[in-house]
């Protein structure tokens, strides 16, 4: 006899495949559900979840990144104003250039008079137009600046910028005064870290390069005794194996970006710092220093 309808119509459905691939937030959901009840309990239960193998190391420390970033500021990721690299419109163009060359930017917050006094913003590639056309006033190629407060949300901000198509905005104090400038990059390596250029992975092999301008391009996990051979120094290794961590003892903390020292002849700019450690130097040989022992630099 076959079963009536109405046994028919309630009959539950086959449970799913236990095996089925479940997408990562749904197991995500799942794994801190019902949900802590703070942040930092969030992102222990992110710590958890890549333990349990839930999710991936990446996914956590982007997933990290973005609680964190969500209560950040504008003022809290700028480069602060004295370590801003500007451009003089009153400057020529050899100037101009040697400038872009040594800092390696794409584009420049360019002022008159005043450092204070930001007047829009210059692309590098732009300086080809001077170059074919040395009559071009500079100020025709200027791009108009966006101005934002320290107490700027990041969100709020990297919202702007995809929406404005922006790359760069100046960071203005309560009081009107220029306190920084901040880029998208800077938001975003917020979330997910350093981002990287298409030759990092080749300097990474080797930790020294050497830039357009004749400096030297230096990791900060390269060895003291890698710096030594190719600068002929005589940096002290006996408490340091990198040159990251000579440089940060010498700073007393890890530096912030722009921030220079001198040791055993050779300056040390901070060009790139991630993570609580420094990515990058610019390194060149002061004028007249001979190579020596760190330890003999005060």
């Amino acid at each position: 006899m076959s079963e009536p309808p109405s046994h028919r119509a309630g009959r539950a459905a086959p449970a799913a495949d236990p095996g089925e691939k479940r997408s990562f937030f749904g197991r995500l959901v799942e794994f801190v559900s019902p949900g802590p009840d703070t942040k930092d309990e969030l992102i222990e239960s992110f710590a958890d979840a890549e333990q349990r193998e839930l999710i991936e190391p990446e996914s956590r420390v982007m997933l990290e990144g973005v609680l964190r970033m969500a209560d950040m500021t504008a003022g809290d990721a700028m480069v602060a104003a004295p370590r801003m690299d500007l451009l003089d419109i009153a400057a020529d163009y050899d100037e101009l250039l040697a400038l872009v060359i040594e800092t390696a930017h794409s584009r420049f917050p360019v002022f008159d008079g005043s450092r204070d006094n930001v007047i829009g913003i210059l692309m590098a590639k732009d300086l080809l137009k001077l170059q074919r056309s040395p009559d071009l006033n500079l100020r025709t190629l200027l791009r108009p600046a966006v101005f934002v407060p320290e107490s700027k949300r990041l969100p709020d901000l990297l919202r702007e910028f995809r929406s404005n198509r922006n790359h760069l905005a100046i960071v203005i104090d309560e009081f009107g005064n220029t306190a920084g400038l901040i880029t998208i990059e800077d938001v975003l390596e917020e979330i997910v870290g350093e981002i990287e250029d298409e030759f990092d992975e080749r300097d990474r092999e080797n930790g020294i390069v050497t830039l357009a301008d004749g400096a030297q391009r230096v990791a900060g996990d390269t060895t003291i005794s890698a710096v030594n051979a190719a600068f002929g120094t005589r940096l002290s290794e006996d408490e340091f194996d990198t040159i990251g961590g000579l440089v940060a003892q010498e700073f007393g903390r890890v530096p912030r970006r722009a921030e220079a020292v001198e040791i055993g002849g050779l300056r040390f700019v901070v060009m790139i710092t991630r993570g609580g450690a420094v990515r990058w130097f610019r390194v060149v040989r002061v004028a007249g220093a001979q190579g020596g022992d760190a330890a003999d630099e005060d």
